[in-house]
């Protein structure tokens, strides 16, 4: 069953004087963009302020003439780096159907666009990059490609929000003067796609990449397996995908990704400098596979393939060997088709599995990513059995969970394992907003724009050091989402906010100062084809 799209709150209209406000050096952020008079459009309006983007930088210096791209620029790549040159061929891509440009990628030599590789700025990281602009060119600079994509999506924010259209649209196209140095706060800053419990398909996973990209995300979490559905061809085991993937939440025709589509969804967030994450949830959400392979039970017998919204009833026979055949040829399966670091074998709410067979389990899961040469994560309940050297937790729990579950986390990042946060009433997309919101779920209360965006990673658990935070990540859940304008409704515009969090400064945060930020990329986000939710806390800007 589809459900209608959340409701629509009245905007209110930012109107009088504008606010400047610096935070740790960084001038404009928070500033409210110059509105042009009445019956000018959009695109007369001044030059965006260098701070006015989100993420928020770590440092904006203006100054000097602005730049404006012309019918005569040129985007120049520096060097020989095939990687540049497709940074390049992408920002062209952006830039030409609205500018109506021919833009040309060019050798480096001349004014116009520049993007150049320089691996002597050590402030900049692997991802950090330098964006100067002046009367005659914007440079931007990093010390690997990553870095230079990144400062591709500031360049992009700092154009008029009608640069993102698909057809010609009236200039003049000018970027504020000056020079942004920035570079992120947390190397982990991740997106999780739940295709389990409803099934969405590459190209619309590819949509949501280009969303995250915009705002600097680097990794996508794929949740490819649950009680509802099976996701991804397995050959040795193929009823995993051709019966276990034939449903979905609500009994809809769910669908899998043959190893094609999957290889050319990690091909795609690769592009966009995106790691993609898989996750194989386990002991328990298995119902899928427990359908498709009755060895897999401990009595032998396979279950009903499984439609509704309830957890913590099914589980892999920990005791069988069989169980070990299966788990080893989906991770050796699953991990020749990702070339990243990790690999999520889940862990949650396995209320189905005895403590003593999950830590046995959970031990024998984790050797096996090992084997495979990946990174393991589990959700943070990994942290109730051994996790191995290495290991990633990813808390999920919130403000009411309970002391000994966050003591027990908080035991484990003091004995070197990381985490990465994803809190349920702060960070889960797929909470409601408020009472009125028609999609998502509410089982860890509604979460507003500004609950998502107010917290600091660095000090949301009690006995956590610092240094074991890793990172943050947005949960996007599918129980109640069909398609891409849903997954829309619900993650925007709160995961700008989760991208803040992960990227900028701690020294930056501050909810009155992001809110007028964030109001500033509602023209864009619509220019983009998002219909996202009209937050009554923010004061969204217009056209």
């Amino acid at each position: 069953m589809r459900l209608h799209r959340t409701r629509r709150v009245a905007l209110p209209r930012l109107l009088g004087s504008l606010l400047l406000v610096t935070a740790a050096g960084i001038s404009g952020i928070g500033a409210a963009p110059e509105r042009p008079a009445a019956d000018d459009g959009p695109a007369a309006a001044p030059p965006r302020p260098l701070g006015q983007i989100v993420p928020a930088p770590v440092r904006a210096e203006p100054g000097g003439s602005p730049y404006t791209i012309t019918p005569a620029t040129r985007i120049r790549v520096g060097g020989d780096s095939g990687e540049v040159r497709r940074i390049g061929d992408y920002l062209a891509g952006v830039l030409r159907p609205s500018t109506g440009y021919a833009l040309p990628v060019t050798g480096d030599g001349g004014d116009g666009i520049r993007l150049r590789l320089d691996e002597g700025n050590p402030e900049l990281g692997a991802e950090g990059y330098r964006l100067k602009s002046g009367s005659g060119s914007v440079t931007i600079t990093a010390r690997g490609p990553a870095g230079l994509f990144h400062g591709v999506q500031t360049l992009r924010q700092l154009l008029p929000a009608a640069v993102e259209r698909k057809s010609p649209q009236k200039g003049p196209w000018k970027v504020a003067g000056g020079t942004v140095t920035d570079a992120p706060r947390y190397a982990y800053r991740s997106a999780m796609l739940d295709v389990s419990r409803h099934f969405f398909s590459v190209a619309e996973v590819k949509r949501y990449i280009d969303q995250l990209a915009l705002y600097k995300m680097n990794k996508l979490h794929l949740h490819l397996s649950d009680d509802q559905g099976w996701r991804i061809a397995i050959d040795s085991w193929p009823r995993l995908a051709t019966y276990g993937g034939q449903t979905e939440v609500g009994g809809g025709p769910g669908g899998h990704y043959t190893k094609s589509d999957y290889r050319e969804i990690v091909r795609y967030a690769a592009s966009r400098y995106l790691e993609v994450v898989p996750e194989i949830d386990l002991p328990g959400h298995t119902n899928a596979a427990l359908a498709s392979y009755a060895e897999l039970n401990c009595d032998g017998v396979a279950p009903p393939l499984y439609t509704g919204t309830q957890v913590g009833f099914s589980s892999l026979c920990v005791p069988k060997a069989v169980t070990y055949d299966f788990v080893d040829d989906v991770v050796r399966e699953v991990a020749e088709l990702t070339p990243g670091e990790y690999f999520h074998i889940g862990g949650d709410e396995a209320h189905s599995t005895s403590h003593e067979d999950y830590v046995a389990f959970m031990d024998r899961a984790q050797a096996v990513v090992g084997k495979y040469g990946k990174t393991v994560i589990g959700w943070h309940q990994l942290t109730g059995a051994t996790p191995v050297k290495g290991a990633i937790a990813q808390y999920w729990g919130y403000d009411r969970t309970g002391a000994a579950e966050r003591e027990q986390v908080a035991r484990a990042a003091a004995n070197g394992t990381k985490l990465v946060l994803s809190p349920a009433d702060r960070g889960y997309l797929d909470m409601k907003y408020d009472k009125d919101t028609e999609l998502g779920l509410s089982w860890a209360g509604y979460v507003s724009v500004e609950r998502s965006y107010d917290w600091n990673p660095a000090a949301y658990l009690d006995g956590v050091p610092q240094e074991a935070v890793l990172g943050v990540e947005a949960p996007l859940w599918s129980e109640t989402l069909t398609d891409s304008g849903e997954i829309e409704q619900m993650a925007f515009p709160r995961l700008p906010g989760i991208a803040e969090l992960g990227w900028s400064p701690a020294a930056t945060h501050d909810w009155e100062a992001y809110r007028v930020r964030l109001g500033t990329q509602g023209p864009r986000l619509s220019a983009l084809g998002v219909d996202y939710y009209r937050a009554p806390q923010v004061p969204w800007a217009t056209e």
